[in-house]
């Protein structure tokens, strides 16, 4: 394939785009141009969700069906990039892409960046995150229905904590509900009142069949951000709903063809995401009360040296017999 490169204008800068015609949805047909075009159509609600926070480069560079790899060094191809430093559990460091401007947004595209993933902390104060998130995995016998009941449960139950959720789709199979919290703690601290969410409303949902992944509250963790694309053969976006949309929504609905009309007739969901921030007490209190009955920590990440107070990450059904 010729690359014919062009000249994308966006935020002020001039971005070059290579081989803009490449497919990189093989299904669908959609192409590096019109990926483009999407974050294009949708920049002001995606750079609000990523304000400030640095986000790993998720790269596709031979399409949605090969294996992507993650980049988390930005390249420096031009002066007006703007990255943040952060520290890795390994004590590693790198320069991050912060995504500033559309023009940033063009940039990783270039590169072929489908999804964007950001910290749960901004760049100011990277050991402070400002975002709880409560990410509903559904296992292989759930479907959306099984999802969507436990994402409400779990809007109940914070609600009745002092909280406001905010939901999205996560652009696959599950729901992301996101709270703005004060940057008052560290990851250990965020990850802990996740992991009391869970422990708090397992009883509400069929054994198995949806998961929080607290372990996306550890530090170094991320998630699709919404309006992020993710990377599905027809090009679902991660969208964020009111709760009253969520009650008939379709995932399937929300793809790269059809969320800027959605955006452009009824604006961004989350809009009021920022407006206020929680703190964590009443979580945290949960999580105190889950000590003093005795509750052993949860499994962190495989990639995080081990806790204090940890349980063996060696699933019991592989545990060795005692000899």
């Amino acid at each position: 394939m010729s690359d014919d490169a062009l000249t994308i204008e966006a935020a002020g800068r001039q971005v070059r785009l290579s081989n803009p015609d490449k497919v990189l949805f093989p299904v669908s047909g959609f192409t590096k141009r019109e990926i483009v075009g999407y974050y294009l159509a949708v920049a002001g609600p995606t750079i609000l969700h990523l304000r400030e926070r640095p986000c790993v480069l998720k790269r596709y560079p031979n399409g949605v069906d090969q294996k992507p790899f993650f980049q988390k060094r930005t390249p420096k191809t031009y002066d007006w990039l703007e990255t943040a430093i952060v520290t890795f559990p390994s004590g590693r460091t790198a320069e991050e892409l912060v995504v500033a401007d559309a023009a940033h947004l063009v940039f990783a595209c270039n590169l072929g960046v489908i999804d964007f993933n950001p910290w749960a902390a901004r760049r100011a104060d990277l050991d402070h995150p400002d975002e709880l998130r409560i990410d509903l995995d559904p296992q292989p016998e759930a479907d959306f229905e099984a999802v969507r009941r436990v994402a409400f449960v779990v809007r109940d139950v914070l609600a009745d904590l002092g909280y406001r959720g905010f939901a999205k789709t996560s652009g696959s199979r599950g729901v992301h509900i996101l709270v703005r919290v004060r940057p008052e703690h560290g990851f250990v601290e965020v990850r802990r009142a996740a992991l009391a969410l869970a422990r708090g409303w397992r009883e509400e949902r069929p054994p198995g069949s949806v998961l929080v992944d607290y372990n996306q509250n550890a530090r170094d963790r991320t998630v699709a951000s919404a309006y992020s694309l993710r990377p599905t053969p027809d090009a679902r976006v991660s969208f964020p709903l009111t709760w009253s949309e969520l009650e008939a929504a379709d995932p399937a609905a929300f793809r790269l063809d059809t969320v800027p009309a959605l955006v452009a007739a009824r604006g961004d969901a989350s809009a009021e995401i920022d407006d206020v921030a929680f703190d964590l007490a009443a979580l945290l209190d949960q999580a105190a009360r889950d000590d003093d009955a005795g509750l052993e920590d949860a499994p962190w990440p495989v990639h995080f040296p081990k806790q204090p107070g940890e349980p063996t990450r060696v699933q019991p059904s592989r545990r060795k017999q005692d000899r």
